[in-house]
């Protein structure tokens, strides 16, 4: 099941789509591993063409490789690659913050702050999947707030390829605490509108996912 998803809201394009993406986000399927498209339907409950369809999309996003004449690999990780997506979000995110300082309303910090909770109670309950996908939910909120649609776009494929690095940190019950924490300090910026204190609360937030990577 998607968090927070309706399927029959979806088509099957779409949901087949949404259905790969998370198991390739909390690494159901391991990077670096070639993968069965046959096993792939039968794993996503979804026909072939969905699924070829959800194939070259999320090609095109960099969470799959497709080598001609051996097939669809897990895209691999690499730290090189992580330091690379880490000076993208923080551009990107300075951006968003930015504009979500001038936009956020009363009910968006209420929205945050729940799913924020939300995150707490998985973290507490060792929910890794649950909190990651709580997680995504709230970065995504944050850059539907800013209110620019392709900033949305972006950041949306940032993110997911950020989230597969990120779950590799987060058998370290500290730093899960710490994100929450992060979390909490851009939520009172934006509540206080202070462009600055939220765009440095925001920084701590990604460098702080740097240093978890690079400590292991």
């Amino acid at each position: 099941m998607l968090l927070g998803e309706n399927p029959r809201a979806l088509s099957l394009n779409e949901l087949a789509y949404l259905r790969f993406k998370q198991a390739l986000i909390t690494l159901s399927y391991k990077p670096g591993d070639y993968l069965n498209t046959a096993q792939v339907m039968a794993d996503l409950e979804m026909g072939r063409t969905p699924v070829n369809q959800a194939i070259h999309r999320l090609a095109g996003e960099g969470l799959l490789q497709v080598i001609p004449r051996k097939g669809v690999m897990v895209a691999p990780l690499s730290i090189d690659d992580a330091l690379e997506l880490i000076e993208v979000r923080l551009a990107n995110e300075s951006l968003c913050i930015a504009l979500a300082c001038q936009r956020v309303t009363d009910s968006d910090i209420d929205a945050l702050r729940a799913i924020n909770q939300q995150i707490a109670a998985a973290s507490l309950q060792r929910d890794r999947i649950n909190m990651m996908l709580l997680d995504r939910q709230f970065h995504h909120l944050l850059a539907s707030i800013a209110g620019n649609s392709r900033l949305i776009d972006i950041l949306s494929v940032i993110h997911a390829q950020a989230q597969r690095f990120w779950a590799t940190t987060l058998s370290r019950e500290s730093h899960m605490q710490e994100v929450i924490a992060e979390h909490e300090a851009i939520i009172a910026a934006l509540a206080c509108q202070d462009p600055q204190a939220a765009e440095a609360a925001n920084r701590e937030h990604v460098l702080s996912f740097k240093r978890a990577l690079l400590t292991g």
